[in-house]
C-alpha cells in the first residue's frame, strides 16, 4: 500500500516551494512538522495568536502517546528517516485497527486542497469510505493549486466547513491568525488518555501532535513527517550505467560531468534546476520559522544571512551560465519530469514520492528505466550539512461551535484516516473496493481505472500515521527510499526553531516573500549578486531586525528546538 499515492501535477519547472510542499504533502504519507508558541502566555482562548507553544505547557495539551502493535516494518526508522515495508501484504491476513465504527452516521463537511479533478461526491469510494467508518461526509475539495485564496475567503466568512484542511505553506497573514480564531481547542477530546478512545489517533508521534497547537491549544490534527525529508537529487541510472559515467560527489564533479554530459545538438542536458539540492549541499537552512537558528558563536542569524545562502546561489547560476541546464528550465515551462523520463534531462530535483512515481509510470513505456537517489553532498566533496524537516505540516481542524455530534464524527474519521500500514482501513483508504476501485495481481494491488479517478487525496489529507514507506509492486524502491533518508539523516542538524509551529506577527508576513523569485531571477542571470544583497539588507532594515528580536524572546521564553 503506497500511502497518500495520489500526485498532483508538478507545475511549472522552476521550483516554486509552493509546489513542492503541495506535492510532497499529497504524494506521500512521509512529510514533516513543528509547534506554536503561547505568546505572552495566553490561554487557549484569550486572543494571543501569535508566537508558539513548548516545553512543559504543551506537553499538558498532548494527546498520550500508545504505539501502535499492527504490522512492524521490515525497515525502522533511523536518523530521523520515515519506516518501510518491504515485503507483500497478505491481504486475506489484514488486521482491524478500529473494531467498532467510530462515526454515528451524523452528516458534516470537510473541505480540502484536492489536486487533479475531484470525483462525484456520491461515488463508489466516499459510501465504502462513510460506511466503514460510520461517517456521512459531503467534500467541499478546492483546487490545491490556488487553495490559499479560497481558503482566506472561507475564513473571512461567517461560514466555515465543519473541518478543514490547513496546509502549512497557507499560514501566512491573516490566515495564520485565523485558525486560532475560527477553530476550536480539541483537548477536551483528545489530551491525555482522552485520545485513547481513538487509537490511530493516539499512535500518532508526539511530536507531530506539537504541531498542532495553533495559540495555546490543540486544535490541528496533524499529517506526520520523516524529519529526514529533503529533496531527493534524481538520476538516470539505466543512461549513467549505459554512459560509464560515475556519479558525482562534489559540486565541482557535478559541473564537469554536465558539461561533458550536456549534448544541445541531440537536446540532451545535464540537468534541470538544481536550486533545491543547491541549498542543501550548501547547508542553508529552509525558509519561514525553520530559517532562524542560534549558532555556534550564540548568533541568531535568518537563511539569508548565511554565507552559504549566496554560495548556493553562484553555484546553481554556475549551471546555467554553462549551458547544462536545459532551456525549458531556465524559462520555467513544462515538466521537468516528463523531461527526466524522456532523457532530455539526466538529473532533477524533486521530493522523495517521484522515487516510486517514476518507477511505476515508466514500468511499461521504459522497462530499462532506472531512476536513483544521488546522494548529497557538502560543499568540498565532504559530509553535507542537512536541516531536519518539521514533524508535520498539514492540519485538519474543527470549527469553532461545531456540536459535539459533529466532533466525534470528524474525529472518528481522522482516526479511520490514520490507520497502520497491514490494516483493513489503511487498506481502503489507500486503494477502495476490491474489484471496484483495485484488482489483485501476483498479491499486489493494482488500482483500476475508476481507481485512479476516485481514489485520490481526499481522504489521506485528515490525519496520517507515522510516516513509512510501503509500494507492494516496487519493494525496493521503498527500501532505497528509507535507506537514503537514513544516510542522508546521518548528516541532520535541527534548527533553533525545530518542533515549534510558530507563527509570526502579522506585520512580518510578507517580509521574505521577494527571495523566491529573486532567487529564481539570480541563478538565471537576470539579476545581479549586488541585488540579492541589497535585498538582504533591505530585509534587515525593513523589519529583519525587528524580527530577530522577536524570535530572541519567543527562544528565551521557550527554549531552543535543537
Amino acid at each position: 500500500m503506497t500511502p497518500n499515492a495520489a500526485s498532483p501535477s508538478s507545475g511549472p519547472a522552476g521550483p516554486s516551494r509552493r509546489s513542492f510542499l503541495a506535492s510532497t504533502a499529497v504524494a506521500t504519507a512521509a512529510v514533516a512538522g513543528g509547534m506554536p508558541l503561547l505568546a505572552a502566555c495566553g490561554g487557549s482562548d484569550s486572543g494571543s495568536r501569535e508566537g508558539t507553544t513548548s516545553g512543559r505547557a504543551a506537553d499538558k495539551l498532548l494527546p498520550a502517546y500508545v504505539a501502535g502493535t499492527l504490522a512492524r516494518p521490515d525497515l525502522p526508522s533511523k536518523n530521523g528517516s520515515a519506516a518501510g515495508y518491504t515485503g507483500k501484504v497478505d491481504l486475506a491476513a489484514l488486521q482491524t485497527s478500529v473494531p467498532h465504527k467510530l462515526g454515528t452516521g451524523a452528516p458534516f463537511t470537510i473541505m480540502s486542497p484536492f489536486w487533479g479533478s475531484p470525483p462525484r461526491g456520491d461515488c463508489a469510494y466516499y459510501k465504502a469510505l462513510d460506511a466503514a467508518a460510520g461517517t456521512k461526509v459531503t467534500w467541499q475539495n478546492q483546487d490545491g493549486n490556488t487553495y490559499g485564496q479560497k481558503l482566506g475567503a472561507v475564513l473571512a466568512s461567517s461560514s466555515i466547513p465543519d473541518m478543514v484542511v490547513v496546509p502549512g505553506w497557507e499560514l501566512v497573514g491573516k490566515i495564520a491568525n485565523a485558525v486560532t480564531a475560527k477553530f476550536m481547542d480539541l483537548g477536551p477530546y483528545l489530551a491525555g488518555d482522552k485520545v485513547k478512545k481513538y487509537p490511530n489517533l493516539a499512535a500518532i508521534p508526539s511530536d507531530a501532535w506539537r504541531m498542532g497547537i495553533f495559540g495555546g491549544a490543540l486544535r490541528g490534527i496533524p499529517m506526520p513527517s520523516a524529519a529526514a525529508t529533503f529533496i531527493v537529487p534524481y538520476y538516470r541510472k539505466d543512461l549513467f550505467d549505459k554512459k560509464g559515467w560515475s556519479v558525482p560527489t562534489s559540486p565541482d564533479e557535478f559541473l564537469s560531468w554536465a558539461k561533458d554530459a550536456t549534448s544541445a545538438k541531440a537536446k540532451v542536458y545535464a540537468c534541470g534546476d538544481m536550486s533545491w539540492t543547491a541549498f542543501n549541499i550548501f547547508g542553508v537552512r529552509s525558509s519561514g520559522p525553520l530559517g532562524w537558528t542560534i549558532g555556534s558563536d550564540g548568533k541568531l542569524t535568518y537563511r539569508i544571512e548565511q554565507p552559504e545562502y549566496l554560495e548556493a546561489l553562484e553555484w546553481s547560476r554556475k549551471l546555467f551560465d554553462a549551458g547544462v541546464v536545459h532551456p525549458d528550465d531556465k524559462a520555467r515551462s513544462g515538466d521537468a519530469g516528463q523531461r527526466f523520463t524522456a532523457g532530455q534531462i539526466l538529473v532533477f530535483n524533486n521530493d522523495t514520492s517521484a522515487w516510486y512515481g517514476k518507477t511505476a509510470e515508466q514500468a511499461k513505456a521504459n522497462p530499462d528505466f532506472r531512476i536513483e537517489g544521488m546522494d548529497i553532498f557538502g560543499p568540498d566533496g565532504g559530509h553535507p550539512t542537512l536541516y531536519a524537516s518539521q514533524p508535520a505540516t498539514i492540519w485538519s481542524l474543527i470549527r469553532k461551535g461545531a456540536s459535539k455530534t459533529t466532533v466525534e464524527n470528524a474525529l472518528a474519521a481522522a482516526d479511520f484516516a490514520a490507520a497502520p500500514y497491514g490494516t483493513k482501513e489503511r487498506m481502503l483508504v489507500d486503494y477502495g473496493v476490491e474489484g471496484t476501485h483495485y484488482t489483485v495481481k501476483g498479491g499486489v494491488p493494482v488500482k483500476t481505472d475508476q481507481g485512479n479517478s476516485e481514489v485520490i487525496n481526499a481522504w489521506v489529507m485528515l490525519a496520517a500515521p507515522a510516516p513509512y514507506f510501503a509500494h507492494p509492486d516496487y519493494p525496493d524502491v521503498a527500501r532505497k527510499q528509507v535507506e537514503w533518508q537514513q544516510r542522508m539523516g546521518a548528516f541532520m542538524k535541527k534548527t533553533s526553531t525545530y518542533g515549534m509551529n510558530i507563527v509570526e506577527p502579522n506585520r512580518y508576513a510578507n517580509l521574505s516573500s521577494q527571495f523566491e523569485q529573486l532567487e529564481i531571477d539570480y541563478v538565471r542571470g537576470n539579476k545581479k549578486l549586488s541585488d540579492v544583497q541589497a535585498a538582504i539588507s533591505t530585509w534587515k532594515s525593513s523589519g529583519g531586525e525587528k524580527l530577530r528580536d522577536w524570535y530572541k524572546q519567543l527562544l528565551d521564553k521557550n527554549g531552543s528546538g535543537n
